[in-house]
C-alpha cells in the first residue's frame, strides 16, 4: 500500500476561522502535539503578514525535530523571502506559493489574463526553488477553474519546480465525483520525470469537505489538507481527524495508509478545541462527546454483546480509555506524573509543580477527576498578555441595592498584583466591568456559552465567550476552564481582551 501524507493548516487556514487567534506559545503547543499525531507537515503561518505572523512560523520552524514546516507566500518575491527567513532553522523546511486561476478570479480580483498568470507562476515558483528544495503550488479556485488551463497551470508550476501540487476546492463548490476527475486528469496527463505528490484542499460549504477529500485519495493524490476539527473560514475546512480514522477502518477500500498516531486524535483535537475558543460539537464524528454514546436500548443491548454491532470506531483507537482509572484526592505527586504520561500530555519539570498544585485544588473539590479534567487542566492556563499579567483570583460581595461587587485579582510573574473593582448587576456583568478597566478598551460581548468537561454537579466548567473589537469590528472567541463557572468566565474574558489588545497594538494585522 502507498502512504498519504498529512499537511495540517490549522495555524494558519484554521486561523482563518472569524474570532480565532492563536498566540505564538499555543501555535508552539499545537505544532508539537501535530507532530507527535503524526502530521508530515505543518502549514505554520502567511510569514508575510505581519511580525506576529513572521514569529510564529519561526518559532515552529524551531521546535520542529521530524515534522516539515511551511510558509505561505503569494507570487510575490517578497513573499517568497519572508518565508525564507522565517525558515531558516527549519530541519525540513517548504516553501507553499499560490495564486488564483479561476475566470471569476482572474476578471474580479487579479485583472491579469491567462498568460500573465502563468508567466507569474514562471517567475515565483522558480524564484522559490531557488530558495527551498521543497516547493508547492496551488492554484487558488481550482475547482472552478477550466480543466485544460488548469492542466497548463500545473504542468507550468511543475516545470519550474514545484514538487507538491495541490488541488483547493477554494469554495466549497466541487462534488466528490468531479473532484476525483480532476485529480485522475492531471496524474495521468502532466508530463514530468519527477515524482510529484498532489493534495485535496477542501473547503466545507457544502459539507463535502471530506468526502471530497478521500475521493482525491482514492484518485491518486499523495497528501491530504486540512485542519483539525475542520476549522477555518466559512464553513471550515476538511476535518483531519475524520479523514485519518476513515482512511484505517476503511482501509480495504482506500488501499493506503498514514503516518497518523490516532491514539494522540482526542488530544489534539481537544487542544485546538481549548486554545481556538470553538467547542466540539457533541454529534461530531471521531471526536464528538456522543461519538461513542448509544442511547437506544437496542444498541446498548448490541453493544454489550459485542461492541461491533454498532461501533465501527473503538474509543480507544482515538485516545479515549474507557477503563482508566480515575485520581482523587489522595493521589499523589508519582499518580499524577503517571497519568500526564498515560495521556501523553507535554510537560516539562518547570510546570509541573504548578499543575499538581492545581491538580490538588481541584481534587479537594471534586470527588473523582477524570482523564478529560486531566487534559483541560493542562490546557487551561496559556495565554498571557503582554505585561505577563494573568487571572489570579475572583471575590463577589452583594450590595443593599442588589447590585454585585466583583474583585478581579491579576498576577504577573513577579508576584505583583492588581486588584481591579466594579459593580454590576449581575455577577458575570460585574466581573466583565472589572476585567475592563483592566484593559481600558472599548470591546463588546456577543456570545457567552457555559459548557462541561465531564458529567455531574462538581463538572469542571468551560466558559466561551465571543468578543468585538469595536474599534476595528473584529471577532474574537476565548475560552477558560475552571471548576468555578465564574472563575472560568474571568479567565475566558482575559483572554480573548489580550487579543483586542494585540491587535491594536498592531500585532495581528493580516494579508487580505
Amino acid at each position: 500500500m502507498r502512504t498519504v501524507e498529512f499537511l495540517d493548516t490549522s495555524l494558519r487556514d484554521g486561523e482563518q476561522t472569524p474570532g480565532v487567534n492563536f498566540s505564538i506559545k499555543e501555535k508552539v503547543a499545537i505544532a508539537k502535539q501535530l507532530e507527535k499525531w503524526g502530521i508530515s507537515a505543518i502549514e505554520a503561518g502567511f510569514p508575510a503578514a505581519s511580525p506576529d505572523s513572521f514569529a510564529a512560523v519561526q518559532a515552529i520552524a524551531k521546535a520542529m525535530t521530524r515534522t516539515a514546516v511551511t510558509g505561505l507566500a503569494r507570487s510575490v518575491k517578497a513573499d517568497i523571502d519572508a518565508c525564507y527567513d522565517a525558515l531558516k532553522d527549519a530541519k525540513f523546511p517548504q516553501c507553499h506559493v499560490f495564486i488564483a486561476t479561476s475566470p471569476i478570479h482572474r476578471e474580479f480580483k487579479l485583472h491579469k489574463s491567462k498568460e500573465e498568470i502563468l508567466q507569474a507562476i514562471r517567475e515565483h515558483v522558480s524564484y522559490a526553488r531557488s530558495k527551498f528544495d521543497v516547493v508547492e503550488f496551488s492554484p487558488e479556485d481550482a475547482t472552478r477553474t477550466e480543466l485544460d488551463f488548469l492542466l497548463e497551470v500545473v504542468q507550468t508550476a511543475v516545470d519550474a519546480g514545484a514538487s507538491y501540487i495541490n488541488i483547493p476546492d477554494t469554495v466549497g463548490f466541487t462534488t466528490p465525483e468531479e473532484y476525483g476527475y480532476i485529480f485522475k486528469y492531471l496524474i495521468e496527463n502532466v508530463q514530468t520525470n519527477r515524482d510529484i505528490r498532489y493534495s485535496p484542499h477542501c473547503h466545507n460549504d457544502l459539507g463535502m469537505a471530506v468526502a471530497n477529500t478521500l475521493s482525491a485519495i482514492k484518485n491518486g493524490a499523495g497528501r491530504v489538507e486540512g485542519t483539525i476539527n475542520g476549522i477555518g473560514e466559512r464553513a471550515g475546512n476538511a476535518a483531519l481527524e475524520e479523514v485519518a480514522v476513515a482512511l484505517n477502518i476503511r482501509e480495504d477500500y482506500y488501499q493506503v495508509e498514514s503516518p497518523i498516531v490516532l491514539k494522540e486524535t482526542v488530544n489534539t483535537s481537544e487542544m485546538v478545541s481549548r486554545f481556538s475558543g470553538l467547542p466540539i460539537p457533541k454529534n461530531k464524528a471521531v471526536v464528538g462527546a456522543n461519538a461513542f454514546s448509544h442511547e437506544s436500548g437496542i444498541h446498548q443491548d448490541g453493544v454489550l454483546k459485542n461492541p461491533l454491532t454498532y461501533e465501527i470506531i473503538t474509543p480507544e483507537l482515538v485516545g479515549v480509555q474507557s477503563n482508566s482509572l480515575p485520581l482523587g484526592k489522595l493521589s499523589g505527586r508519582h499518580a499524577f506524573v503517571e497519568k500526564l504520561k498515560e495521556l501523553q500530555l507535554d510537560f516539562d519539570e518547570a510546570e509541573l509543580m504548578v499543575l499538581f498544585a492545581k491538580f490538588k485544588n481541584l481534587a479537594d473539590k471534586k470527588h473523582e477527576i477524570t482523564d478529560a479534567d486531566i487534559r483541560a487542566l493542562v490546557a487551561g492556563t496559556t495565554v498571557e498578555n503582554v505585561e505577563g499579567f494573568h487571572f489570579s483570583d475572583l471575590k463577589l460581595s452583594s450590595n443593599i441595592d442588589e447590585t454585585i461587587t466583583a474583585t478581579v485579582i491579576m498576577i504577573n510573574q513577579e508576584a505583583e498584583t492588581v486588584d481591579l473593582f466594579a459593580d454590576g448587576q449581575g455577577s458575570v456583568e460585574a466581573i466583565f466591568n472589572a476585567i475592563d478597566k483592566f484593559f481600558n478598551q472599548t470591546v463588546r460581548l456577543d456570545t457567552f456559552s457555559i459548557d462541561a468537561v465531564t458529567e455531574g454537579i462538581d463538572a469542571q466548567a468551560v466558559v466561551h465567550v465571543s468578543v468585538e473589537n469595536v474599534d476595528t469590528d473584529t471577532i474574537f472567541n476565548a475560552s477558560g476552564i475552571d471548576f468555578d463557572v465564574l472563575k472560568a468566565a474571568a479567565i475566558a474574558y482575559i483572554n480573548a481582551n489580550i487579543m483586542v489588545q494585540k491587535e491594536n497594538e498592531g500585532q495581528l494585522a493580516r494579508l487580505s
